[in-house]
């Protein structure tokens, strides 16, 4: 491709960068092999724009955009990218931006990329290019499954859940450390199964590759162990002159041992992220990835650090940057912003968790009052189960709200049934869809459906092993029309997307049978359907949807709520890459930040400050951090009266209060005092001599 040298048009497009990004965006352009880069990109520094505009820098000085990987933490994130990446282009390229922003193809999650490579080149690695992939649900059923089959499920002594077995399985092979290890660290109630575990996840392995499914961990197994042949690594690595990877701090052991494996010496790798938003250890994320890049490509690796905010008040980063400095080990920088406007962030004490929920929704409404919308503030806590006292207030006052972090839209049964539907015609051998398939029909139990699967498992040809199965006895009519529904589908005459109002078609009796509110559960099949018009083919939308679920139908359609407007409740950890112009972050206190089951290391407990860290850059003008004197104990009868003290957060310590001011809720003249009385209204001593009179 040819190089477009027109200085004063990249210049223009140019002209919005500050001196660092316009310093990572450049680098390396133009040379054969450009070094390594690695970002340290601070919150609200222009992450984003920064790496949207390397990519189009790339492409518009010559760059093969089929050439490029680009590997970000979510499908949507690497579509919002390639689209940034195009109306930069465009200002350099005119209408022939769009189809080289077309031809950034290898735009995706890791997991998804890995998932395309895996079946690019299934057959050099003895792998059907038809497997269907498990999400960690479905993954935990098959888990199960393998559980009982091996007894487990029946031993004198309580041995761990699928759920907990799975997560042992999954932290040994994305941290890539021994059972023995995981389980002391993290599952130390497990260690003592540790033998049994192995034979579990060895066993669970194989029925894995009798169905012919993958899970989530194994598109990152999978990947790394092709990248550690020699001739395929080379291949491979030789498709892309740049790979490029968002949220690097966010990345696990095994995702960057693959990175190495593309890019052995560095040239033209560049990584992005920052190590003071890293939080996400529970996914076997490790810190060491971003901390130890320079010493990886050393002394080759150039660090460019943008500590320009574009976010938040000085103020807000005054507290924000006094937290994190605390960090026993991170990348030198100070957030720093042109806004010098702005109050310091508040340290609200108020009595309890009531009081709490009070504080919030009045002061909710203050800013609404005062021209701020409800969609423009947020309420952040460290565990979902935190907000049901202001869930309650919010609802009383009739204020709405959304709540993320919560149910996901995969997860709901009916959503499920649909593409369990789809999953088994892609993949006749996939057990645990077939096995929630068969049990929508009136009649068949898990007996029914386990002969029908073992038929099916023995032949070579398992669609029509399954219309030759002995109709289970009590399957009545439905028998037949799901072997049609299940033929037809097969055969894929009706085409891409048409398929799936076939499949919904043959669903929707099960669903009115089986659910009473099958109408509102209805809206979200047809939705469904909008959601995979986007796809080019039913292989694509499984694997994609599995890959990176929406987080609720609301996030394909609009939130379902009456109101148009409507306030943020979210988990720390789903508020990560966004902002709202006022911040309310709750139970600012010892026991909730940090976690109580999250001080256990030096390790956990440095998380668990870049977690608060988080939460306060997320605000742009308005911060204010809740800090309840009282808790009342979780798990008590509604009536209880059981309650616990609680101090202010360490990570907020006496040295750093002068950056934030501090109030009390209620104010004293906001309490209502008692009118004197002349006298008591009720002489009840009276009354109580008056009983035995």
């Amino acid at each position: 491709m040819r190089a477009f040298d027109s200085p004063p048009l990249a210049a223009t497009y140019l002209d919005g960068l500050n001196a660092a990004q316009r310093r990572a965006v450049t680098h390396g352009v133009g040379a054969t092999a450009a070094s390594p880069l690695l970002v340290i990109a601070g919150a609200g520094s222009g992450k984003t724009n920064t790496l949207a505009h390397r990519v189009a820098h790339l492409i518009v000085n010559g760059a093969d955009p089929r050439r490029i990987l680009l590997m970000t933490f979510s499908r949507r994130a690497a579509a919002e990218m390639k689209s940034r990446v195009e109306r930069i282009t465009r200002k350099v390229l005119g209408d022939g931006a769009g189809v080289l922003s077309d031809a950034l193809s290898w735009a995706g999650t890791f997991h998804g990329i890995g998932a395309r490579l895996l079946r690019d080149c299934a057959e050099q690695i003895g792998l059907d290019p038809a497997f269907t992939i498990h999400d960690r649900e479905d993954a935990a059923d098959l888990m199960n499954l393998v559980r009982h089959e091996l007894g487990f499920s029946k031993t004198e002594a309580r041995f761990p859940a699928k759920g907990t077995c799975l997560a042992i399985y999954s932290r040994c092979v994305n941290a890539e450390t021994a059972i023995e290890d995981v389980l002391g660290r993290a599952f130390p109630w497990c260690v003592a199964w540790a033998d049994e575990l192995r034979q579990l996840f060895g066993t669970y392995v194989e029925a894995k590759q009798n169905q012919n499914v993958l899970d989530y961990d194994d598109l990152l197994l999978y990947w790394a162990q092709v990248m550690a042949d020699p001739d395929l690594a080379a291949e491979i690595g030789g498709r892309f002159d740049h790979v490029m990877v968002d949220e690097y701090q966010d990345t696990n052991r095994l995702q960057s041992s693959i990175l190495l494996a593309l890019k052995p010496d560095g040239a033209g790798l560049t990584v992005v992220g920052d190590d003071a938003q890293s939080i996400y250890s529970f996914r076997a994320a490790t810190v060491r990835n971003i901390l130890d890049f320079p010493k990886a490509f050393s002394p080759a690796a150039e660090i460019i650090t943008l500590d320009q905010n574009y976010r938040s008040t000085s103020a807000i980063l005054a507290a924000a940057n006094g937290v994190i400095d605390l960090a026993s080990e991170r990348f030198t920088k100070n957030l720093w912003t042109d806004r010098a406007t702005g109050a310091r962030p508040e340290l609200v004490h108020v009595r309890d968790e009531a009081d709490q929920a009070s504080f919030i929704a009045e002061r909710v409404l203050a800013n609404r009052e005062e021209g701020a919308t409800l969609k423009q503030q947020a309420v952040l806590f460290r565990a979902s189960h935190h907000s049901g006292p202001l869930e309650i207030e919010l609802t009383r006052r009739n204020i709405p709200f959304a709540k993320f972090g919560g149910l996901k839209f995969l997860d709901a049964a009916h959503v499920k049934d649909l593409l369990a539907l789809l999953r088994f015609v892609e993949n006749p051998r996939d057990r645990v869809a077939g096995f929630r398939l068969l049990q929508l029909l009136p009649g068949v139990g898990p007996t029914s459906a386990q002969r029908v699967l073992d038929h099916m498992a023995q032949a070579s040809d398992a669609i029509a092993a399954l219309g030759e199965a002995p109709a289970p006895p009590r399957a009545g009519d439905d028998w037949p029309n799901f072997l049609a529904a299940v033929s037809e589908l097969r055969s894929g005459r009706a085409g891409w997307p048409a398929e799936i109002e076939r499949a919904r078609r043959w669903y929707e009796p099960h669903l009115e049978r089986i659910h009473e509110d099958a109408s509102i559960r209805q809206a979200d099949l047809v939705q469904l359907e909008l959601i995979a018009a986007g796809y080019p083919s039913r292989e694509r939308f499984l694997t994609e949807l599995t890959l990176d679920p929406p987080d609720a139908t609301s996030d394909q359609a609009g939130v379902p709520l009456l109101d148009e407007d409507y306030l943020i409740l979210s988990t720390i950890h789903s508020a990560k890459g966004q902002e709202w112009k006022s911040v309310f972050v709750m139970n600012v206190v010892d026991g909730c930040i940090p976690s109580d089951l999250g001080v256990g290391t030096s390790e956990e407990i440095e998380e668990e400050r870049r977690l608060l860290y988080v939460a306060l850059t997320r605000a742009k003008d308005d911060l204010h951090l809740v800090i309840p004197q009282r808790f009342f104990t979780h798990g008590q009868a509604a009536t209880g009266d059981r309650h616990v003290y609680a101090n202010r957060t360490r990570f907020i310590p006496n040295d750093l209060l002068s950056r934030f001011e501090r109030c009390f809720w209620p104010h004293a003249s906001d309490v209502q005092r008692p009118l004197p009385a002349s006298g008591p209204r009720i002489d009840i001593r009276a009354q109580m001599r008056g009983l035995w009179r």
